[in-house]
């Protein structure tokens, strides 16, 4: 007799939660955007009119589709707790496109309408290019250990998510320990706010109130944020087809930015798929890849210039109960908000301690999922994947400004924050190898990584032959002793400990 199919809600209120989380993360990342191409002397009506129009574009129908998707793995498995997956832009790849983009493009050609021109073309390109990674996705999803992976997003998320947020947390301490305080007593503690009210829009309203009452927020602050508010529809053009002319006749250069910030930017959607499945929520990660590249490709279609991916967030929301509803309205409000000058607005009214504290939560998940997603004995690689993370954050966030002041403290910051997320998940792949005692494959992964740092996709700022020589070397030193060990283990029959890892109906299928 068949199950009785169970009900998969359009929202629910734990929703709301994880949409106040979503949309700031979003946010947050659209006011970076219209603020540093503005400070680049891009014009608002590129900004506002092109570039977050697109960019909303992507998000929005990203979104729905990821909402379509949790439905359908409801319907599969028959349960209501299935969670969609978070979509939005990733933040080191927009960085990347703002700064090794956006900015020597405008810098060559002098025109900000052609450098965006270009920097639409390359983001159309890098979605060609993940939507090609989506053929091999699941096959270096089965092979990567699942503790490597994990251990490079937890990385993620204890500097640039959980950090970052914290100290935001405490500019105004006021607001930021109250609001906080709200987070750990309705997410973490799980208590019901006064009058039922959703614990992020809580906080935020209470936090907000509170900033304007003390006197917490900037002169003019209020009224300064709706002076952007105007109508942006959300049109296709050719930006993009006329981009790529420019692009391979005189600025080829920027694919050797595009190329392995794709790489990056498609490893992501695999870690964060890995760490939903490890929450609970299984889902194709070739499918998640290819979704990811069409999205960013629509997205540069309609103007914008940034790759979309799989978000980080996405276990946080897990955490807070959610369903699809969250991410059927962030993809709806984002819509909407952009085609009339809202995002800015809202981003200006609210303070930033208000809302960092709801990111500390999501960060915190993830390092706690991190952990809980692996069998203990691998915990030491969970960790050891997570400090390169540390080194970049370094790097990004203080190397600009006070050069001399980071290679005083070591000379390995710049170096190791240099292709984090390849180093993390390599050398979080080799611990875990060797914890299993499997020398052979740990001695494949650091050949990978010499592989990698002798072309510059890790410890180098650029893509180069011989980029990283001294790094190379040692990798492969690494690999030697790996194989000793293998040849030891051989020689005397010592037994291997038993894996724990994916269970073997994870294993992938033939004609893989």
């Amino acid at each position: 007799m068949a199950a009785t199919p169970v009900h998969y809600p359009w929202y629910k209120k734990e929703d709301t939660d994880a949409f106040f989380a979503l949309f700031q993360n979003n946010i947050a990342n659209f006011v970076v955007i219209a603020i540093t191409m503005l400070g680049m002397d891009f014009p608002a009506s590129i900004v506002f009119g092109q570039v977050l129009p697109g960019a909303a574009v992507a998000v929005m129908v990203g979104n729905f589709y990821y909402a379509w998707s949790a439905a359908r793995l409801a319907r599969r498995e028959n349960r209501s707790d299935v969670t969609a997956l978070s979509y939005g832009i990733s933040t080191p790849v927009m960085f990347v496109f703002l700064f090794g983009v956006l900015l020597p493009a405008k810098q060559l050609t002098g025109d900000p309408q052609l450098a965006w021109k270009v920097a639409v073309a390359a983001c159309f390109i890098s979605g060609a290019i993940e939507a090609a990674i989506s053929v091999i996705g699941r096959w270096v999803q089965y092979h990567l250990p699942r503790a490597a992976m994990l251990g490079a997003v937890a990385g993620v998320a204890l500097t640039f998510i959980a950090g970052e947020m914290l100290f935001k947390t405490l500019e105004i301490p006021i607001i930021g320990l109250l609001v906080l305080a709200i987070i750990i007593v309705g997410l973490i503690g799980r208590v019901t706010m006064p009058f039922r009210i959703p614990t992020s829009l809580f906080a935020i309203v209470i936090g907000t109130a509170l900033a304007y009452l003390i006197g917490a927020t900037e002169d003019g602050q209020f009224s300064g944020a709706f002076t952007h508010l105007g109508f942006y529809p959300l049109l296709p053009n050719l930006a993009w087809f006329e981009g790529l002319g420019l692009l391979f006749t005189g600025m080829l250069a920027v694919l050797t930015v595009v190329l392995p910030i794709t790489l990056y930017n498609a490893i992501e959607t695999m870690n964060n798929v890995e760490a939903m499945e490890a929450a609970g929520d299984k889902y194709d990660v070739r499918e998640c890849q290819a979704v990811d590249g069409a999205g960013t490709m629509l997205g540069a279609l309609f103007g914008g210039v940034f790759p979309t991916t799989v978000y980080i967030a996405t276990v946080g929301a897990k955490w807070m109960g959610a369903g699809r509803g969250y991410s059927l309205l962030n993809g709806a409000v984002y819509g909407l908000a952009t085609m009339f000058g809202l995002i800015a607005a809202l981003s200006a009214i609210i303070p930033v301690s208000v809302v960092a504290p709801i990111l500390v939560f999501v960060g915190m998940s993830m390092i706690a999922t991190a952990f809980q997603g692996n069998d203990s004995r691998y915990y030491p690689a969970v960790a050891l994947a997570m400090l390169p993370y540390f080194a970049n954050y370094v790097m990004t966030r203080f190397n600009r400004g006070a050069e001399e002041v980071v290679a005083d403290i070591s000379g390995g910051i710049v170096a190791l924050g240099q292709g984090a997320m390849f180093t993390a998940i390599l050398i979080g792949a080799m611990a875990v190898s060797v914890i299993d005692h499997q020398f052979r494959r740990a001695a494949t992964f650091a050949g990978v990584a010499a592989l990698f740092a002798f072309v510059g996709l890790m410890h180098a700022p650029e893509l180069a032959f011989n980029a990283s020589p001294d790094f190379a070397t040692g990798y492969l030193v690494m690999g030697g002793l790996f194989l000793y060990f293998a040849w030891q283990q051989e020689r005397l029959g010592a037994p291997r400990p038993v894996p724990v890892g994916k269970p073997a109906k994870d294993a992938p299928p033939a004609n893989d």
